[in-house]
């Protein structure tokens, strides 16, 4: 039996993917909430295929619970965040996690980490929790590090199809743990050491940061001279070895805009080119409201009740708002001590911020100027109701003449 220890983004979808393919699994989260909502038969997200594998999970046997399990494998799955002036990583919820799973593990058990960590995290933070418990490593109790890959929307997909890694101590244990993602992953399951695997991952994302700077600061110096960016990057992209990505207004997300901040924190004279691009990132919301100050100078908009932001989740056809790029400008535009900007995403059926809307036609209605934040394929499908307004199009999605860019 395999404990799946926390049900959030990513352990919840592995939980469903392993119980649905022959394995016996029992989900814990201490949030009871969450828990009973499952119990209820109810997912706790939106995500594409979803649904259908929960369906499928629960009809073969999977179990939600508060409490840890006494079994043979624990896969850790919970939150990473990063501590926002020191760009470190903070294990706590890692750290808690294994002391409670060290309380009723037996002998014999493998502990897994899936949560994304810093390069050396396991050594500095997790063995010693171990080896406090009383458990020697290798002996008592095997230690593996299998980092998630998955992005939401298309999660379902991506746990089959995408690649993985497993760290471990010995060949043997990796290999052992390998069979148990095989039972539902079509890609490649690479078996490494322990830190390769930590670093793999934080690499990973740090590459596609590092892309993305440079597509967002193209997009200020195509701005500055009042060039177009697109298709400079179109023409571009024609090299065979040439693919640059799309500027955007930020980066979100629980992995780019957060796991390169990690090598910053740990390597601070060294990480310089990542330093700088996760720089350049975190400052693309401040330039996208700039942009919007222009826009409405020169279209005698004086009243910023008058202009709405569409979209509040950080990627499109998600409802994931971590470190979304709609919230990072409107927490900009709160110090500049302006009235809030008017906000509508049709995949946030909660009010999360100041001026929300929930109706896509009363949003329309109360505004004289659109920013797109999130190119939703709801939006592309009801551009034609934002014909004579003002329109700032961040993510280059519509098909509407006279629209704005950044």
């Amino acid at each position: 039996m395999v404990n799946v220890i926390g049900l959030g983004y990513i352990g919840l979808p592995t939980a469903l993917m392993m119980a649905s393919h022959g394995v016996e699994v029992i989900g814990t989260d201490y949030n009871k909430e969450l828990v009973d909502t499952l119990n209820h038969g109810k997912t706790t997200f939106k995500e594409d295929g979803l649904d259908e594998l929960f369906d499928a999970a629960v009809k073969a046997g999977i179990k939600f619970t508060t409490d840890y399990q006494k079994t043979d494998m624990y896969i850790v799955s919970v939150p990473t965040p990063y501590d926002k002036f020191s760009k470190k990583v903070d294990p706590k919820y890692v750290i808690a996690a294994v002391k409670d799973v060290m309380k009723v593990c037996p002998k014999g058990a493998t502990v897994v980490i899936e949560s994304t960590i810093s390069p050396g995290t396991i050594d500095k933070f997790i063995r010693p929790v171990i080896e406090g418990s009383g458990f020697k490593i290798g002996e008592d109790l095997n230690l593996v590090h299998a980092p998630e890959r998955i992005i939401p929307g298309n999660m379902v997909y991506e746990l089959i199809h995408n690649n993985r890694t497993v760290g471990a101590d010995s060949k043997e244990i990796g290999e052992k743990v390998k069979q148990y993602y095989a039972s539902f992953c079509q890609g490649e399951i690479v078996v490494t050491d322990i830190r390769s695997a930590e670093m793999t991952k934080v690499v990973e994302n740090t590459y596609r940061a590092i892309n993305i700077a440079f597509a967002n600061e193209l997009s200020r110096i195509c701005r500055h001279d009042n060039m177009d960016v697109y298709e400079i990057i179109r023409i571009c992209n024609m090299h065979p070895r040439v693919n640059i990505l799309q500027p955007g207004p930020g980066v979100g997300g629980h992995c780019i805009s957060v796991d390169p901040w990690f090598l910053v924190g740990d390597y601070p004279q060294l990480a310089n080119v990542i330093d700088a691009s996760m720089k350049t990132n975190d400052s693309q919301p401040t330039f996208v409201l700039e942009r919007i100050y222009e826009i409405m100078k020169e279209n005698n908009i004086t009243d910023n009740r008058k202009v709405g932001l569409y979209g509040l989740t950080y990627k499109e056809n998600v409802d994931d708002v971590r470190e979304s790029p709609t919230l990072q400008l409107l927490e900009v535009q709160e110090h500049h001590l302006a009235r809030p900007l008017k906000t509508y995403d049709p995949w946030i059926k909660k009010n999360m911020v100041k001026n929300q809307f929930q109706d896509f036609d009363e949003f329309l209605n109360d505004v004289d100027m659109v920013v797109i934040m999130v190119k939703h394929s709801h939006i592309i499908e009801n551009q034609d109701k934002l014909k004579g307004k003002v329109v700032l199009d961040c993510c280059n999605c519509l098909d509407l003449d006279g629209v704005y860019h950044i």
